[in-house]
């Protein structure tokens, strides 16, 4: 066995598979930093090379893309505040505060060093794993799935600030946006308002965009300068591998994180990043710089996303189960290259299993070096004015948000995101708590009813659902230890109080439109049968009741309005993101009238002119740039682009239609 292990190494060290596995990395760099795309469209883009292709080589440049996305996704996450990916989400809460305070470097070769070693890790684990993994991957069935999603609720406490109240109705919140759709038993439609759009529920891209990347474009554009407000740009690249290496125990500790909830299919790595942030938030003794910019909250959610891929590979080789959606279009390619995923993969093809992981582990340190080769040019955006960066970046999650179902009503979905996004941002509600609760919301509906329907009620008593019930509660203490769970005083006098006060409208607004929100979750649960009916009305009481008692709060007198870890309030003295917001609102209707292309060079010159003051040449030229850079995107991956009424009646030329 060991023998064919170090066979398998020599048979890959070839110029011609190391020179695939580079162009699956080069690849997967440029769409690592694209923000919603992700590694399915670029492995969708890879499948019609493959065929007559050498079976290692394919493998080599499907890892090496694999490997590389949750490591690329990482630039925008910290230099733009925007989620390149649904597994860099957690990354944003300390990597973008740390690019404000000019430490962008340190951030990004933390980020990557914490990388390297969680897909280095997550290989060396999968080495052993494959042969040993195989009943504890089965011991999981739908109750275990289930309480593990409980397991990821239970990060809310740590995601909540100082306000436990907001951070549970943050998460109810999240979790009743997440039950819009067909139920999974019984497939009624709730809270779907008859739009043939909701039928399948929201995208998960328009709500991570919208909900994070959008407030803090609008957030940006308000401060006037650039991401890192004055600041130096830092020299800290050895700093953040330091950082990373002090650490070191932390970084395996999450990696082994990752490749755990990887190789569980269904749960995935759109909240592992969570689950390895509020575990890094739990076990601190000084949680005081969470949220302002702890290289820690950068280190762990990093070395868990990228552990996760070999954890998804798990079940993914060995059963023909695809741990994510990533794996699935993986599994194709084994297919389509003649490979046969199965309990074969740990014997007779064993060779090709380790050509895997060996093309996982060589992956992971070529793309984190091309990283690093990289960061310094790209991280230099931070220095650079905001107002020339921010029509880029609106470009980019609409045209991300757009290839969700390539419907209109995707742009409209990621506008509702967020609006929502900015409310919760301004009065201190989580984000994170909110997202958690979205992405877990059908999976754990689903689990409970395979779980009733299997075992009964009585799942509850099933030897590995009360291990799982156990660590859930000791993640519970350890989120209220140090929280102070209620409202805090804000003792203000004279003028400063009834400013204060004065703020206290929108609040109670919000929570009141909040609080009608889980009414209609319970008014639309009722109306279905049973099965249907456990969540969306469980959602709707436990919210309700959260957003209840926060309205008492709020109307008895001023609360915090969170933790400043974690989205506090904004005090808006110049109308806030508003002015902006229409700007945003403009593009939308121009899309809706003329088509994205037509509508984005009209929207850039607009913009650079008037808001970011360019001059006509330079407002030209960035236009172009922006031009080029989405044809050739949309040429490469062979995307859409979204149309208007003007589509409908003339027959427009490429890219106009």
């Amino acid at each position: 066995m060991i023998d064919l292990f170090f066979a398998t190494l020599s048979s890959l060290l070839t110029l011609q598979h190391m020179g695939y596995m580079l162009a699956g990395v080069s690849l997967g760099l440029v769409i690592g930093v694209l923000p919603g795309v992700g590694g399915i469209a670029g492995l969708s883009l890879l499948l019609p090379f493959l065929y007559g292709m050498n079976e290692t080589s394919a493998l080599a440049m499907l890892i090496g893309l694999l490997a590389i996305v949750p490591t690329a996704d990482t630039f925008t996450s910290i230099l733009m505040g925007i989620p390149g990916s649904s597994a860099s989400q957690a990354t944003v809460m300390d990597g973008f505060p740390l690019a404000k305070q000019g430490q962008a470097a340190r951030a990004l070769s933390a980020a990557f060093a914490a990388s390297m070693i969680g897909g280095l890790f997550g290989a060396l684990l999968l080495t052993f794993a494959v042969l040993v993994a195989s009943p504890i991957i089965l011991s999981f069935g739908s109750a275990e799935l289930f309480m593990l999603t409980l397991f990821g609720l239970s990060m809310v406490g740590v995601l909540s600030g100082a306000n436990m109240v907001k951070g549970i109705a943050s998460a109810c919140l999240g979790l009743a946006f997440g039950l819009v759709g067909a139920a999974p038993a019984t497939s009624e439609y709730r809270m779907d308002f008859g739009l043939l759009y909701l039928s399948d529920g929201i995208p998960l891209v328009a709500v991570a965009l919208g909900i994070f990347a959008l407030p803090e474009i609008l957030d940006l554009l308000r401060g006037g300068g650039a991401i890192a407000q004055g600041a130096p740009l830092g020299k800290g690249w050895y700093r953040g591998v330091s950082d990373t290496l002090r650490n070191i125990w932390l970084t395996l500790r999450c990696s082994g994180i990752g490749a755990l909830i990887g190789a569980i299919p269904g749960i995935g790595g759109s909240v592992v990043d969570w689950i390895a942030y509020g575990h890094v938030v739990q076990t601190s003794k000084d949680r005081s710089q969470f949220g302002k910019g702890d290289i820690r909250g950068v280190i762990a959610p990093e070395s868990a996303n990228n552990a996760t891929a070999a954890g998804a590979l798990l079940p993914t080789l060995l059963f023909g189960i695809p741990g994510s959606g990533s794996m699935a279009i993986f599994l194709a390619a084994m297919i389509l290259l003649g490979i046969q995923p199965g309990p074969g993969m740990a014997n007779e093809n064993l060779s090709v299993t380790y050509t895997i992981i060996w093309s996982l582990a060589i992956a992971n340190v070529i793309g984190t070096a091309m990283c690093i080769l990289l960061a310094p040019g790209i991280a230099k955006l931070t220095a650079v004015r905001y107002a020339l960066i921010a029509p880029f970046m609106i470009m980019v999650i609409c045209f991300a948000a757009f290839q969700a179902t390539r419907s209109f009503a995707d742009l409209m979905a990621l506008l509702a995101m967020g609006l929502v996004g900015l409310f919760m941002r301004r009065f201190g509600w989580s984000r994170p708590a909110f997202l958690i609760g979205f992405v877990l919301a059908l999976g754990g509906e689903r689990y409970l009813y395979q779980a009733v329907q299997f075992y009964g009620w009585g799942f509850v008593t099933r030897p590995l659902v009360l291990v799982i019930g156990a660590i859930t509660l000791l993640s519970i203490y350890f989120g209220l230890r140090g929280t102070k769970v209620g409202a805090t005083k804000i003792e203000s006098e004279g003028s400063a109080a009834a400013s204060v006060a004065q703020r206290m409208t929108p609040q109670i607004v919000f929570t009141l439109v909040t609080l009608g929100a889980f009414g209609f979750a319970i008014q639309q649960g009722l109306q279905v049968s049973f099965l249907a009916m456990i969540f969306p009305v469980s959602v709707g009481v436990v919210g309700g009741l959260a957003a209840l008692l926060l309205l008492v709060q709020q109307v008895r007198g001023p609360v915090a309005a969170g933790s400043a870890n974690f989205d506090g309030e904004a005090n808006a003295t110049d109308g806030g993101p508003w002015r902006f917001l229409f700007w945003f609102l403009g593009f939308m209707a121009a899309i809706g009238l003329v088509g994205f292309f037509a509508a984005l060079i009209g929207f850039f010159l607009a913009f650079l002119r008037i808001i970011a003051r360019s001059s006509w040449l330079q407002a030209v030229l960035l236009t172009a740039g922006a031009a080029g850079l989405m044809l050739g995107l949309a040429n490469a991956l062979n995307l859409v682009f979204p149309g208007g009424l003007l589509q409908e009646y003339y027959d427009l030329p490429w890219p106009f239609r």
